[in-house]
């Protein structure tokens, strides 16, 4: 993937609003409420990068390079 996606404005909304949760599961938080509005935000701005997510396991790909991503911002 050539889209750095850790710099879209999604993608930092989702690092704050996970940091602000107190989940310790970046897996868990992209599953449930804001953390899946943001993902959603986040897979939408991908497309319109030219990231097509619905072509074989690129959704997952992409979702577990979001949770690495997450949980290598958000360490202590």
């Amino acid at each position: 993937m050539d889209w750095e996606f850790t710099e879209d404005a999604a993608f930092m909304a989702l690092a704050d609003a996970f940091k602000e949760s107190g989940e310790v599961s970046a897996m868990e938080f992209l599953a449930n409420g804001e953390g899946a509005f943001h993902f959603q935000d986040l897979a939408q701005n991908a497309a319109g990068e030219g990231i097509d997510l619905a072509e074989g396991d690129a959704m997952e790909e992409f979702q577990q390079q979001v949770i690495d991503a997450l949980e290598m911002f958000c360490q202590d």
